[in-house]
This record gives C-alpha cells, sequence and structure tokens, in this order.
C-alpha cells in the first residue's frame, strides 16, 4: 500500500511540474533576438500604389524582411500568396536602388 501511495504521488509531482514548466514564459535570452529587416519598398506589392497615399500605410513581416503595404485592406491579400507579394516588393526595391530613388 505504501508503495502505490508513493508511486501515486510521484505522478502528481511530475505532472504538476509538467503543467508548470508549459505555463513559464520564455526568457528574454531565449527569445529570438533577430530583428526583421525592411524590404525598402515604395510601393504597396498588392495593389501597385504608392506607400502613404492610402493614409499612414501598415506593414507585414514575411521571411525575416517587414514588407510596406497601402493600406490595411492588403495585408490579407498579401498572406494569402506571400511567396509573389514579396518578390514583387523585391522587384521595386531593386528597381529603386538602381534609378536612385
Amino acid at each position: 500500500m505504501n508503495r502505490v501511495a508513493s508511486l501515486t504521488l510521484g505522478v502528481f509531482l511530475l505532472g504538476s511540474g509538467l503543467v508548470f514548466a508549459q505555463q513559464s514564459p520564455t526568457p528574454e535570452s531565449m527569445q529570438s533576438s533577430v530583428q526583421p529587416v525592411d524590404a525598402g519598398n515604395k510601393f504597396c506589392p498588392v495593389s501597385g500604389r504608392p506607400i502613404g497615399v492610402m493614409g499612414p500605410g501598415a506593414t507585414v513581416q514575411y521571411n525575416g524582411k517587414t514588407y510596406h503595404l497601402c493600406c490595411g485592406g492588403c495585408i490579407s491579400t498579401f498572406n494569402d500568396n506571400p511567396e509573389k507579394y514579396s518578390k514583387i516588393a523585391e522587384v521595386q526595391s531593386a528597381q529603386n536602388t538602381t534609378n536612385g530613388q
């Protein structure tokens, strides 16, 4: 009987420890310190409009980069196909750099 009580107590304590471990926040030192890089696009890759003409604009992050959009309405479209729109933004940024903008 004493052995069953010891095993029951051990399982209870182990379970309690696992629950506590899952609820503990991750220390800042263990969180990723990588900050996204600004893609530098000046035109919305979704609509083609200049950033800022629709208000303050919006941003999305994809593959470690921050992409600028003309408005919040373009966020879901970008997120539906981020590969496509991130490539459009990269091409625009490259053209801006070669044209001196």
